[in-house]
């Protein structure tokens, strides 16, 4: 199973790409069990085979077919595994709006967040896994300064979800029907 994530989709009334569209879209593209889940750019899908270009394959054909601008960044369920086991704010758990899984693109991007990680972020907290940014944000995450900080290093190469849309896309990956939205 793989997760496309896609990047500033459905926020206000910019970018609008429909659900069943996307669905369609990697259907299309011969992926199989294809899952959205809340209307945010979330895919949950099979492929037959390994598929390194299965995010600019999708990121293309949305361009194409839908008309929309905006970046895929595609990891495989083992991946998503490993960047729930890697958390390191566990405690921060029990409020999973305020704390944020940024999913870092390439391997590159992680030596550059790393280098955010020693500064001092006060009350909010910022780690970084093989495959993920993990920032609490107390105060929400809009003004969160860590976020701010790997969106001005980064730019759009990355996309965050909050732990429980984590959380969802896990049992979607393993083939919970009742998290789909």
């Amino acid at each position: 199973m793989h997760v496309a994530l896609l990047r500033g989709i459905n926020v206000g009334k910019a970018k609008r790409v429909s659900m069943a569209d996307l669905c369609a879209l990697c259907k299309d593209l011969g992926y199989g069990d294809v899952k959205t889940l809340l209307n945010s750019g979330n895919v949950v899908f099979s492929a037959p085979r390994a598929d390194a270009k299965a995010a600019a394959r999708i990121q293309k054909e949305i361009a194409s077919q839908i008309g929309v601008s905006c970046r895929v960044v595609v990891i495989t369920a083992a991946e998503l595994e490993e960047i729930i086991a890697e958390n390191p704010f566990v405690e921060h758990n029990t409020n999973p709006s305020l704390f944020q899984v940024t999913v870092l693109a390439n391997k590159a991007d992680r030596a550059r967040v790393e280098s955010l990680v020693k500064q001092d972020w006060g009350a909010e907290r910022l780690g970084v896994g093989r495959h993920a940014a993990y920032v609490w944000c107390p105060n929400g995450s809009i003004e969160c300064k860590p976020m701010i900080a790997i969106a001005k290093l980064l730019g759009d190469a990355v996309t965050s979800r909050n732990w429980a849309t984590i959380m969802k896309l896990r049992a979607l990956t393993r083939g919970s029907e009742s998290e789909r939205a």
